[in-house]
């Protein structure tokens, strides 16, 4: 491939680069040293999420670099820029949780606008942590030039007295702190020793659960998304990407060639097949959004209610991402799903051949029991749930993974904020066999929609996690395990049945078939309906403030803005 056969005149470049009215553009160009060559060259954007927030994004700036010499040997010119991220570990149990979803959309607008704004002609985009890799993989397809995602990797398993932690089981040491079964030394061991590298979390929670997505949907390179972070492999993954978006801007393969409704349905599919994040039915709808492609939480909860799950991996099963990718990756579990039936294999990817020509050499590793076959799952559910009922007609999601009993039901225990709820849970203040309700945490009512994980893992750490369900318009991490339900929707500022539920009142749940039910008529609920006021949240302004005014439903993906259904123009085609 030869940069120069590029033909410029149908790029976005070409507005900051040709002609003798670009002089001034291309002096701040020679100002950071660029030569003619470069300058007339495809100028390929190399966006990463860097910070120093967490482990998940520390590495990405050095990855970056490589990134860089790939564009660079291919004859493109690179452009390297950052955006943020916030990290949910750090933001998790306190109000700083309200940022991160709002951080997603933003950290898509703020790539399209530094893309729009110098007029670069592809991207190669670097994620860490569990927002910033939809976020990413939703400016790559809105914008629509050739793009590469690429994941940071994972962080390497802690060792704690010989068994393998994540930082999952430091959320449920504080519940077993709280109890008494952990002492003071024992917490400050197991915090010291379970996040030992860079990376983002192990398990198959939130970020990994989208970086397979990543390779599933076809925007990332095969087995890049699997490799750790602290492997050197990874800089293989890095350089062929910055060299490979170089060939889809030659093929003008883009991203919205390769993000299709077989190609969504494939990236449902792992989320299930690996007992993902229920955070994947929100980003998926999200992505399919910024196509112009309907895909809402009920089209996902169908692709998983028939999709098995056969990946053994954290927090439901035993593996954490290394393990997997050492036993044979991605790929391979891709490779069974495709064999039995789960997958479709005529969908476009980066590389430019479909997914079963990329899978045609991928062969089964039987000396390994990360991965199932297809045809002999863990269980025939999918990892994860969809629930419909008279208490979530927009629609909820479970994760089953690991569970044994798909059915609950028992009386509310009501809370107004993920704050009341995790002070009576750690002060024990509930009963066995209760449904613990969290409310207006959901997009516009949070505003934010926060993640429970605290709660849920002081729960777990008080050897409660199976003998109490929680229910919310608000989310769950990746790594949250137990009969919680989240996305209950419509949410409670909208005047959903959630916020018009009372203590005592029967709520169950049944994940075998399905449903999410109140005991209360439809005529009692409207009659508690005409008693109901909107409730006022204390962010009257401010970034989370303007994200309530604009969010919907997170049915449809919690998304900000019309999508690509409404769009006059695509920026690639400017």
């Amino acid at each position: 491939m030869d940069a120069h056969s590029i033909d410029k005149k149908n790029l976005p470049s070409r507005h900051v680069t040709e002609g003798p009215s670009r002089a001034p553009h291309r002096s701040y160009l020679y100002a950071m040293g660029l030569t003619k060559e470069e300058i007339h060259q495809p100028l390929v954007g190399v966006a990463s999420c860097w910070n120093e927030a967490a482990p998940c994004n520390i590495s990405l700036m050095r990855q970056a670099q490589v990134v860089k010499k790939g564009v660079a040997a291919a004859r493109g010119t690179p452009r390297e820029f950052c955006t943020i991220t916030v990290t949910d570990g750090i933001a998790m149990g306190h109000q700083g949780m309200k940022a991160s979803l709002v951080s997603r959309d933003l950290i898509a607008d703020s790539v399209e606008l530094t893309m729009r704004g110098h007029a670069y002609d592809a991207l190669v985009g670097l994620a860490g942590c569990d927002k910033s890799l939809p976020g990413m993989m939703m400016a790559m397809v809105r914008l629509n030039v050739p793009s590469v995602f690429i994941y940071g990797g994972s962080i390497l398993p802690g060792n704690f007295r010989g068994q393998q932690v994540t930082v999952q089981d430091i959320f449920e040491a504080v519940g077993k702190h709280s109890v008494g079964e952990m002492n003071d030394a024992d917490l400050d061991e197991i915090e010291q020793v379970a996040c030992p590298s860079a990376g983002s979390c192990g398990a198959q929670f939130t970020a990994n659960t989208m970086a397979t997505v990543a390779e599933a949907i076809g925007l990332a390179l095969p087995y890049s998304c699997g490799a750790p972070a602290p492997y050197e492999i990874r800089d293989k993954f890095c350089y062929a990407s910055g060299e490979i978006v170089m060939e889809l801007l030659a093929r003008n393969i883009r991203p919205r060639d390769i993000v299709t409704r077989k190609a969504l349905e494939n990236a449902a599919a792992v989320v299930a097949a690996t007992g993902g994040s229920t955070n994947g039915a929100l980003h998926l709808p999200a992505i399919a959004h910024e196509c112009g492609i309907e895909f809402d939480l009920f089209d996902v909860a169908e692709i998983f209610r028939k999709t098995p799950y056969i990946a053994n991996l954290k927090p439901g099963g035993k593996y954490v991402a290394k393990d997997m990718f050492e036993a044979g990756g991605i790929p391979m579990l891709m490779k069974t799903m495709l064999d039995h039936g789960y997958l479709h294999g005529d969908c476009m990817t980066v590389t430019g051949r479909t997914i079963a020509e990329n899978m045609a050499k991928v062969t089964w590793n039987p000396n390994q029991d990360v991965i199932h076959p297809a045809n002999t799952p863990i269980t025939q559910t999918g990892g994860v749930v969809g629930l419909k009922g008279n208490l979530a007609q927009d629609g909820a999601i479970v994760k089953v993974a690991g569970m044994k009993n798909l059915r609950f039901s028992g009386p509310a225990r009501c809370f107004d904020s993920e704050e009341e709820c995790y002070e009576a849970v750690s002060k024990r203040q509930y009963k066995e066999g209760e449904v613990l309700v969290i409310r207006y945490e959901g997009p516009r009512g949070g505003p934010g929609m926060r993640e429970m994980l605290s709660t849920t893992a002081a729960l777990y750490g008080q050897g409660m996690g199976d003998k109490v369900a929680l229910i919310t318009d608000g989310r769950f991490s990746g790594a949250t395990r137990g009969f919680c339900i989240g996305h209950v929707g419509p949410e409670a500022a909208l005047g959903g049945p959630i916020g018009l539920l009372r203590d005592g009142d029967i709520i169950t749940i049944d994940a075998v078939a399905g449903t999410l039910d109140v005991d209360v008529s439809d005529d009692d609920m409207k009659k508690r309906a005409e008693d109901w006021k909107p409730r006022e949240t204390d962010y009257q302004s401010g970034a989370i403030w303007k994200y309530a005014q604009q969010v919907g439903t997170a049915r449809l993906g919690a998304v900000t803005h019309p999508g690509a259904a409404a769009e006059k123009h695509c920026y690639a085609d400017l």
